[in-house]
């Protein structure tokens, strides 16, 4: 059912998302989705969203859309500049948007990508229950100038009471650093005997060839595989550092292929996989090892600092009797 209609104005490198499709893999489909998990989650639950509802990820460029109807938007992920009827408007806070309105996000800095939520989200094609965009399928549009999504909901202005003052003051989580990426052990660590630790000696630089699909990444001395044995294509995870023939190591992400044959070194956790989402081409990280209880207790803490942002949310919005939006999603994880 359409509220109304998103246009786009700009939209150097913008498209609409979700966490992807969770059936995917087991149809030989990648998941694709949100390349920070953390950062759309956030921005959704702001909103007052569903986890997985589809909004609008934005890469390194300024993106500019007006609505026709009264809408609530919430920014997150690299931060940048938010403005609203050309007033700069709170990051990682709800902020209402009158119809006619332009709302922009512009100067990204300290990452790659934003977010941007609308309650109610919006009415977009899925493909085994997912909008995530499959370059490879050739599902989902990257968004255009002149181009218009259509709105699942409306919500009326929320009235600051206190003016002058911030509307919410809600303690979003804290993101994991950009410059520290940390890796389990994968399942061919063995495999890589005494150079193994080469993956933790040195930075490693993003090359500019690097997609959805994998980071691609230089450094030197790379580990260097001592097993003989064949690798035969099998199953990997998002997240997987490979080790190819060559001068890089590849870091998959959500676009990946699910089989591979490349040896895979380590792991990366997914609160490290969120943060080299936001890594640009010649950027510099560093691995560092961690053990499997220290990333699940990880994604744990990760998990309860979202829960306790959700209940704040909906606590907020319930007095100042902001209308629930209609279900977008599916139940979050």
């Amino acid at each position: 059912m359409s509220a109304g209609t998103l246009t786009v104005v700009e939209a150097g490198s913008a498209q609409i998302t979700d966490l992807g499709r969770r059936r995917g893999p087991r149809f030989g489909v990648p998941a694709n989705g949100a390349l920070d998990q953390g950062a759309a989650r956030i921005a959704n639950i702001l909103a007052g969203n569903p986890d997985d509802a589809p909004l609008i990820e934005i890469t390194a460029f300024d993106a500019e859309f007006v609505p026709d109807v009264d809408i609530l938007v919430a920014a997150s992920g690299a931060e940048g500049v938010l403005r609203v009827g050309g007033v700069i408007r709170p990051w990682n806070e709800p902020v209402s948007v009158r119809a006619g309105e332009p709302v922009s996000v512009r100067a990204l800095r300290g990452g790659l990508r934003a977010y941007l939520a609308v309650r109610g989200s919006f009415d977009v094609p899925l493909l085994l229950g997912s909008c995530a965009p499959d370059s490879v399928l050739g599902f989902g549009e990257r968004l255009a100038a002149g181009g218009a999504v259509t709105l699942r909901a409306a919500t009326p202005p929320v009235v600051n009471p206190a003016f002058g003052t911030a509307l919410f003051r809600l303690d979003v989580p804290a993101r994991a650093a950009k410059g520290v990426v940390e890796v389990a052990d994968g399942p061919d660590a063995a495999d890589f005997a005494g150079t193994a630790d080469r993956l933790f000696a040195a930075p490693y630089t993003v090359s500019p060839t690097s997609n959805h699909i994998g980071l691609r990444l230089t450094g030197a001395p790379l580990p260097e595989r001592c097993a003989t044995g064949e690798v035969l294509s099998r199953g990997v995870p998002v997240g997987a550092v490979e080790v190819p023939p060559g001068d890089e190591l590849l870091v998959l992400h959500r676009g990946r292929g699910v089989t591979a044959g490349y040896p895979v070194l380590a792991v990366v956790t997914s609160a490290s996989l969120d943060a080299l989402a936001q890594v640009r081409p010649g950027e510099r990280v560093r691995f560092r090892r961690v053990s499997d209880a220290d990333a699940a207790a990880r994604a744990r803490r990760d998990r309860a600092a979202r829960d306790a942002l959700r209940l704040r949310v909906r606590s907020v919005f319930a007095a100042l009797d902001v209308p629930p939006p209609t279900s977008t999603g599916r139940t979050p994880e």
